[in-house]
């Protein structure tokens, strides 16, 4: 099992300079990767996005490059681009404003005046390719070792789980004739004092039905399957981040019906307790990939 969230980082080097790789992952539905690059490996965005979504699962990414050294050249001025530019400009601005100042900084902010420099494609996509290989490598490594955490402590959630469903095993024991003699208590009650009669055989009918409502076996059964089931996916490799949630959802439907059955004191508290645990769980499950 793996965590959501990790940090990887690496340095290559690349024409003479070092290039270096940040990874971050954090938690997320889905896949989501976001690139960041210098100006001038701007062109190489697809690139990077296609190879980190190949590699990676489920959560945010964000991947950001730094070039330092020989290989961050400095940007190319388009003498000839500019040079038609001015000339341009200062026709027009002889024919509207004869005399009017021209700056050269405006000439600098006008596109494609100034363009990044340019490094050999197949050369940093290698370079590329390599640091975010070793970044992923380090960025499993840490997301392992969470993982290793996280299921300690799902383990130690579920164990508390399993020894609220045994106290539940031992009230469901006596519950059902607890809800009848609870029911008999009440109808005596009621009747008290009146001249009404009724019919002890349709009343025993009434009686094992309410009481059979109240039965919380199968409920406990699918617990104890469902508590299995986790157990088993904790110690899983793969991605099981929507498995677990999945579990766990159902955990929940099961311990929210044995509490809609049950009127008794000692399961109510026993019910609020293991719902505690379960949403503890489901917490922990949210960085769970």
């Amino acid at each position: 099992m793996r965590s959501m969230t990790g940090f990887g980082v690496s340095e290559v080097p690349l024409d003479g300079g070092q290039l270096s790789l940040e990874l971050r992952a954090l938690n997320h539905r889905y896949q989501d990767v976001r690139v960041r690059l210098p100006a001038e490996l701007a062109e190489q965005t697809f690139f990077m996005e296609q190879l980190a979504r190949g590699r990676l699962g489920r959560g945010r990414y964000e991947l950001s490059v730094r070039v330092t050294g020989a290989a961050a050249t400095a940007p190319r001025l388009c003498a000839e681009r500019l040079r038609t530019l001015h000339r341009s400009l200062t026709e027009l601005r002889d024919e509207l404003a004869p005399g009017a100042e021209l700056p050269f900084t405006a000439l600098l902010a006008l596109p494609h005046v100034v363009e990044p420099a340019t490094l050999d494609t197949e050369v940093v996509r290698a370079a590329l390719t390599d640091a975010f290989s070793r970044a992923a490598e380090r960025l499993e490594q840490m997301r392992r070792q969470e993982g290793q955490n996280l299921t300690r402590e799902l383990l130690t959630r579920l164990g508390n789980a399993r020894r609220l469903r045994q106290e539940l095993v031992e009230h469901a024991d006596g519950l059902v004739e607890h809800q009848r003699a609870r029911l008999r208590e009440r109808l005596a009650r009621l009747l008290q004092g009146t001249d009404t009669t009724f019919d002890p055989a349709r009343l025993e009918v009434e009686l094992a039905i309410l009481a059979d409502k109240s039965d919380i076996t199968e409920e406990l059964v699918r617990l104890q399957s469902h508590f299995d089931q986790l157990e088993a996916v904790f110690a899983s490799d793969e991605s099981v981040g929507r498995k677990l949630d999945f579990l766990l959802q159902e955990v929940g439907r099961e311990v929210n019906t044995i509490g809609s059955k049950c009127q008794s004191a000692a399961v109510t508290r026993t019910v609020v307790e293991l719902k505690a645990e379960v949403e503890r769980m489901r917490e922990q499950v949210q960085n769970v990939d």
